[in-house]
């Protein structure tokens, strides 16, 4: 009776996937509702499905810059975002909104902050802010970047969070304090030492900084450099237990640099210092303070008094075809604007610095074990991958899916990878290869593999982390449509948009030397 229930369930897919997808080249199936595709290993022409349950994307359009806030009256995260339209019209970029307990599980709040209603309103279109509560006088305060042809802060006040009043009376001009007309934005708010607010906003390759009282009336109190000639972008400054830390977007239009980072200190002021020599002052995390690859972008954080999480966005990507949205990255082509919100949880080492792992809540949300069956192999035995092109084939996954999976390797040069979108007529698959840069280090490739694959792309480049030492990786994938994660020990956070994941084969791979895979489980929910 399974069977004939998996047989019905992927005719089902196939069906519906055929319609829009008839075009590829290596699409082998048809409509057969007797076939098991289930038992197949050919490459499937796999679509999103609608709604993205976990990595949260709205029902029309696409999340920009997330904004989350911690709600202590309802025991809530908010998530504020720019929504973003395929056509966005002369005023874009309104504040949208969804609310969750647990990062993986959300409900919309709908539209928060409208734009201006005309192209002369100083908030035509929205950019990035932030949201604070004052017990002082029971509202909520939204900081927003307001976006003609230049760019002011400015500000709502809500009783609720539901209905917002924007106070059309101040308005914060970076030219008043000699700040550039066309790049003063994201303001982000918090409290420090002093028990002062402290406003701090992205300017011309400097951190403009303001202080008040009583959020109503704020003073300029000076400005602190940018990494060298970048322009950084969202910033978000909180206490972590000994620790401050500034998170923020790299905007340096490069492959290797347009990644969300963090620099720490142990006191407000000595974190504005580590930016007057950045070379000197990175976190001794071993990656200058890099979080993720450059598919997550615009992170900001919140923290419900025991956790924080980051929220940012995964880039929607464009192309005739998967293979074509595939390798459409960083060098490749510069990523769309907007995308899917992307959740993590901050992790603090002894140490202080900060890696991102997985959110518990979507942890727990993956809960069904699915059928993890061998389809195809080379240079396999036992658990054991011995020599290059050596690789274990599994069988299809679903639209959203928890891989996870222990690597042992056998000495410390030895590499490996994990295939995504692969099948026995593939001569394009995509692959996260663990590579050692050294002895000691590693880094995430990734690549488009097969008899047509172009190899390593570039744009979308890892970073640097330490090897492990017992040369054990336990891993975690999540996916969710498109939209993928990889953790390794909690020392390592790979975000992707790789399409065609659903409904296709994966594999363990190896290049040479041997490794030993065990425990390999798949989750759905």
């Amino acid at each position: 009776m399974m069977k004939k229930l998996m047989n019905i369930f992927y005719a089902g897919l196939m069906v519906c996937g055929m319609s829009a997808n008839t075009a590829c080249s290596e699409e082998k199936f048809g409509p057969d509702p007797d076939k098991d595709w289930a038992g197949t290993t050919e490459f499937f022409n796999s679509v999103d499905v609608a709604g993205f349950q976990t990595y949260y994307n709205p029902a029309v359009g696409r999340c920009g810059d997330p904004m989350p806030f911690y709600d202590e009256k309802n025991q809530e995260f908010k998530v504020l975002y720019l929504q973003e339209y395929d056509n966005n019209g002369p005023c874009y970029h309104p504040f949208w909104g969804v609310s969750t307990k647990d990062g993986a599980n959300y409900q919309s709040l709908g539209e928060v902050i409208p734009t201006g209603k005309s192209i002369y309103d100083a908030d035509a279109a929205l950019g990035t802010g932030c949201a604070v509560y004052n017990d002082a006088d029971g509202l909520y305060y939204i900081y927003y970047t307001g976006h003609t042809s230049k760019e002011v802060v400015l500000r709502a006040t809500s009783p609720d969070f539901v209905n917002w009043t924007k106070d059309y009376a101040w308005v914060l001009n970076g030219t008043d304090y000699g700040y550039a007309a066309s790049d003063f934005r994201d303001p982000q708010v918090f409290k420090a030492e002093d028990g002062l607010w402290h406003m701090v906003i992205s300017s011309n390759l400097k951190f403009a900084e303001f202080k008040s009282a009583d959020l109503k009336s704020w003073e300029h109190v000076g400005n602190f450099p940018m990494v060298w000639d970048r322009m950084c972008e969202c910033p978000d400054i909180f206490k972590m237990g000994d620790y401050w830390y500034m998170v923020y977007s790299e905007g340096f239009r490069a492959a290797w640099s347009r990644k969300v980072k963090y620099m720490m200190a142990t006191s407000f002021e000595g974190l504005k210092a580590c930016f007057y020599d950045p070379g000197a002052n990175w976190p001794k995390d071993g990656h200058e303070g890099v979080l993720d690859s450059r598919a997550f972008y615009a992170g900001k954080t919140a923290s419900n008094g025991q956790d924080r999480y980051i929220w940012g966005w995964c880039p929607f990507r464009t192309g005739a075809s998967i293979h074509d949205k595939n390798i459409n990255v960083g060098a490749e082509g510069e990523p769309n604007w907007s995308g899917a919100l992307v959740c993590h949880k901050i992790i603090q080492h002894p140490d202080g610095t900060l890696t991102l792992g997985a959110v518990p809540g979507i942890t727990a949300k993956y809960d069904k074990p699915q059928q993890v069956t061998e389809v195809a192999s080379q240079g396999y035995s036992n658990g054991t991958l011995s020599g290059d092109g050596a690789y274990v084939m599994f069988n299809r996954l679903g639209d959203s899916n928890h891989i996870s999976f222990k690597v042992t390797t056998s000495n410390n040069w030895d590499k490996f990878g994990v295939s995504l979108v692969r099948g026995s007529n593939s001569t394009k698959y995509y692959t996260m290869v663990v590579n050692p840069e050294t002895e000691n280090n590693r880094k995430i490739n990734f690549e488009q593999e097969g008899s047509e694959g172009k190899g390593f792309i570039e744009g979308i480049d890892g970073y640097w982390f330490n090897r492990p030492a017992d040369n054990v990786y336990n891993i975690d994938i999540y996916t969710d449509n498109s939209v993928m994660v990889m953790y390794i020990n909690d020392n390592v956070c790979y975000t992707n948009r790789i399409y065609g994941i659903q409904k296709n084969c994966w594999s363990i791979n190896n290049y040479g030397g041997s490794i030993t895979v065990s425990d390999v489980k798949v989750l759905s929910y």
